[in-house]
């Protein structure tokens, strides 16, 4: 079974997290590289993410980022910060004896990105199906290049891509507030949601991705279908999904999943408060095997699953999330041992 985690990282130093970060995550765990959103500007989701379009430049605006006919320093900072975090990642791997067979990296999903960007209007992007459409077609060239960039220091190792798409239940049922915040805008279309998805995720394939995974934070079962339906409908090679708030007709849908051989990850491990341990591990194995058994799945299957923790680890103190990490590790362990002896 494999541990990871969303991508966010305490702290200000990628060299300091990277070497934690690939200490704690040996193979068979899924490494990352590192986010540090409290680097500030640029370092945050939306103007990380935002550095990777081509020929869509923006700039920070104090109501958020905005689309730009040319680039300005705010977005010089955040590829520079982008460019800073791939080198320091490519140092620490060249010094390691065994690099390992697995790295992702991470991107806003174009849904997502939509709503945080603003057009000149003042206006988000959301708003006009025209700007979606041309956000995704530059955010998929610059996702590509974003691939290849990685892929060239990561010593052969295979290179997960997880798409996060925080707010898409929002977006599916228009609860995205305007501008002004007096109205909501239209909902996307599901179909709309699923092209996109589809164009991205072969644009980085193409680049030599070996997996795209399309993460879910916020997802939960609607009358219209569930997000996990939909990201594998648009041909994700997985999803993850927060375990606390899965219901019967989601587990329906990992048993599915799983059969069909896609990767499963589960948001299993709930952020420790200030001081606290992480929960322990006899209550995490039951978490998900209770679950797991009752919907008819041989334990022996287990190791189709991926863990990570339940948020942002960037909101806890790097000893923290450290223990976090550990955690994780230990139950992906105890699982795996219940595998084999089932």
């Amino acid at each position: 079974m494999t541990a990871t985690a969303p991508g966010t990282w305490p702290g200000t130093d990628p060299l300091e997290a990277a070497k934690t970060i690939r200490g704690e995550l040996g193979d068979p765990h899924l490494p990352f590289l590192v986010e540090l959103p409290l680097r500030g500007v640029g370092a945050d989701a939306v103007g990380r993410t935002a550095a990777l379009l081509v020929d869509l430049p923006v700039d920070l605006q104090p109501h958020g980022w905005r689309l730009v006919d040319r680039p300005g320093i705010d977005q010089r900072r955040a590829v520079s910060l982008l460019s800073r975090d791939i080198n320091t990642l490519a140092d620490v791997i060249g010094e390691e004896e065994a690099p390992g067979s697995g790295l992702k990296i991470s991107l806003q999903g174009p849904l997502s990105l939509a709503a945080g960007l603003y057009l000149h209007n003042g206006e988000r992007a959301l708003a006009d199906a025209g700007a979606r459409r041309e956000l995704t077609e530059s955010l998929a060239a610059g996702a590509a290049e974003y691939v290849s960039r990685v892929k060239a220091v990561a010593r052969g190792a295979a290179l997960t891509v997880q798409v996060d798409e925080p707010l898409l239940d929002r977006i599916l049922d228009g609860r995205i507030p305007t501008a002004s915040g007096y109205r909501t805008l239209r909902s996307v279309p599901p179909q709309e949601a699923s092209l996109a998805w589809n164009l991205l995720r072969e644009s980085m394939l193409a680049a030599g991705a070996a997996a795209v995974v399309l993460n879910l934070p916020s997802a939960r079962h609607r009358q219209s279908g569930s997000g996990l339906d939909l990201a594998l409908g648009a041909g994700a090679d997985g999803v993850a999904l927060p375990l606390g708030v899965l219901g019967n007709g989601d587990w329906e849908g990992i048993a599915e999943a799983v059969e069909a051989g896609k990767q499963v990850w589960l948001g299993a491990l709930p952020l420790p408060a200030a001081g606290e341990s992480p929960r322990q591990v006899t209550a995490l194995v039951q978490d998900i095997t209770a679950p797991w058994m009752r919907i008819g799945l041989p334990l022996r299957e287990l190791p189709a699953l991926g863990i990570l923790p339940a948020g942002d680890l960037a909101d806890l103190t790097p000893s923290s999330a450290r223990r976090v990490l550990e955690r994780l590790t230990q139950t992906a362990s105890a699982l795996d041992q219940l595998a084999a002896e089932s």
